[in-house]
This record gives C-alpha cells, sequence and structure tokens, in this order.
C-alpha cells in the first residue's frame, strides 16, 4: 500500500507537533510504480470504512475503498490511479455507530 506518511510523521501527528500535515493528509498527485494517479489520506478515527467518491466514478461509494493504516493512528489512505489534479470528490465515510455521511476533504483546497 502506497503512503505519504513515514513513521515519524505518525510519531509527530500522535504528539501533535507535525507542522506541515498539508502534505500528506488531502490529495496528492504522485507516481506510484511509474503511474501517474492522486493519492488521498483523511483522518477518521471513527471509522469502520472510507472511501473517495467524486465525478470520476459515479459518485459510487464501492468503488474506491481506503485502506486504515496499521498503526491504529485511525488515516485511511488510497492511491487511485490515472486521477489528475482538479477532480471532484468527498470522503464515503461509514461511522462505527453505522451512521453514513459524506464529508469534503478540509486539505481539499491545497490540490497540486
Amino acid at each position: 500500500v502506497y503512503s505519504r506518511f513515514s513513521d515519524f510523521d505518525i510519531y509527530l501527528f500522535r504528539s501533535g507537533k507535525h507542522q506541515k500535515l498539508y502534505e500528506k493528509f488531502g490529495s496528492h498527485v504522485v507516481q506510484h510504480n511509474g503511474v501517474t494517479g492522486t493519492y488521498f489520506a483523511v483522518w477518521a478515527p471513527s471509522a469502520r470504512y472510507v472511501s473517495v467518491i467524486g465525478n470520476f466514478n459515479g459518485w459510487d461509494k464501492g468503488s474506491h475503498p481506503m485502506s486504515v493504516r496499521w498503526d491504529s493512528s485511525g488515516i485511511w489512505e488510497v492511491f487511485i490511479p490515472n486521477i489528475g489534479s482538479g477532480e471532484t470528490y468527498k470522503y464515503f465515510i461509514v461511522h462505527e455507530g453505522g451512521r453514513e455521511l459524506e464529508k469534503g476533504d478540509p486539505y481539499a483546497h491545497l490540490w497540486e
């Protein structure tokens, strides 16, 4: 699984001392295994399911599920190939209690 978070980033995040979270969270156009796409990351510690929905997948809640990090940080991530800058998207979140939400990305204005 592709990630922009190092162990040190997670340490700083957990201690409330990470000064550049905008470089990690949100959406970032990147190259991964020779393919250009977009990496998405969001903090949703009470979620049991998170996906990226947008024009590129017909707002389908099941098309691009995110993976929660193994380190119990509550960070969800996904790399979606062939998606570039300027796409409209939201996060679809299922809360641990079953409540479904569509949330805008607080870092969305930072498209690269």
